[in-house]
């Protein structure tokens, strides 16, 4: 197996589309067509990582180790130590972030699913969408549709398989060296052709656009793609969603806690003592995100880090915040990413720091 299998793999499920403008995530450090049977997943590469890497091929970070332009390597400081360690060790350095945290299944499932939030939704959704146009000979759009649908275009929220057809009239000459579908070498011909329109993720559109082509009966297949202004709701920073019944915000902090591996929040704002449905949920730096959490009608916002004026705008607003420490809300990444890679890659040794 080589490195390149294991971030394409990772790279499908969080696109590197979903990521900030400001993030580095990506491939960070080395070279990826070497081969891999060892991985540490970590949230950091911290100087207790050094001892492991001449056992490893390929390091998972949430945190990019390079996220600011460097003007020196200096080998007595962390960073150099580390940069020295990983071209010693000839071992790759991959940080999935900000992808991480926005994409469906990411950090925001896995917290929300600490509190088993019913209908949850992004807080802030992130991921361009495209509009896709293609012609299709009538009597062959059921094919071509199902093609699409298939390969993940179709989706709008709770909605699948969502196309727009009309009926219209296709022109086109055949010339020399051409295998027609339909018609004859240097004769126009005018078919009855149906518009099908639909909606891709644009992570997706290169995988719908080869599912297309394949299911299509010709040999040059007319087609668009637009970019849209609306954002997929698939996919996002945080969740809000619903508690399968209305609870108390202290019982739903201690639940919440536990999952997580801690005693219990390091800053709390608002009443502890009533019941409560909805719930808004964004791991690591989620402060910027308290406006659209009260914008969503979540009564309890738990996030990892907030400042004082955040905390102040939520109190008045009668929002009341659980903050929980970012990097304790971020770690979850560690053993969600090393699960997926075991599951994936079963002859792969994944360790987990």
């Amino acid at each position: 197996m080589r490195r390149a299998e294991i971030v394409a793999f990772l790279e499908a499920r969080f696109p590197r589309s979903l990521a900030e403008e400001w993030d580095h995530s990506g491939l960070q450090v080395g070279d990826l067509s070497g081969p891999c049977r060892r991985v540490l997943v970590a949230l950091d590469l911290e100087i207790k990582h050094l001892e492991l890497l001449p056992q490893v091929d390929l390091v998972v970070t949430h945190h990019p180790l390079l996220f600011r332009p460097l003007s020196e390597i200096r080998v007595e400081t962390p960073l150099g130590q580390k940069l020295k360690a990983l071209f010693s060790a000839d071992v790759a350095l991959f940080s999935l972030h900000t992808p991480y945290d926005s994409a469906h299944g990411g950090l925001g499932e896995v917290l929300a699913g600490y509190l088993e939030l019913k209908n949850a939704e992004p807080i802030l959704p992130r991921g361009q969408l495209l509009k896709l146009v293609v012609f299709v000979p009538k009597g062959h759009e059921e094919r071509v549709a199902q093609a699409l649908f298939s390969a993940g275009a179709g989706k709008i929220g709770k909605y699948g398989h969502c196309s727009f057809r009309i009926e219209g009239t296709g022109t086109f000459l055949p010339e020399e060296g051409a295998k027609p579908f339909l018609g004859e070498i240097g004769r126009e011909e005018h078919v009855k052709e149906i518009r099908l329109e639909t909606i891709v993720p644009a992570e997706r559109a290169e995988r719908v656009v080869e599912a297309m082509l394949a299911a299509h009966p010709y040999e040059e297949v007319a087609y668009d793609l637009y970019p849209l202004s609306l954002r997929s709701s698939l996919h996002g920073l945080g969740r809000v969603g619903e508690l399968s019944r209305p609870r108390m915000v202290s019982a739903v902090l201690g639940q919440f806690a536990e999952n997580l591996g801690v005693s219990q929040p390091q800053i709390f704002v608002g009443p502890k003592d009533r019941e409560i449905r909805r719930v808004a949920i964004c791991g690591g730096s989620g402060g910027n995100l308290i406006p659209q959490a009260i914008a969503k009608r979540a009564e309890l916002y738990i996030t990892g880090e907030a400042g004082y004026h955040q905390l102040k705008e939520a109190e008045e607003a009668g929002l009341a915040v659980a903050v929980f420490g970012h990097a304790e809300t971020e770690r979850p990444f560690i053993r969600h990413i090393a699960g997926l890679l075991r599951e994936a890659f079963p002859e792969l040794e994944v360790v987990e720091g």
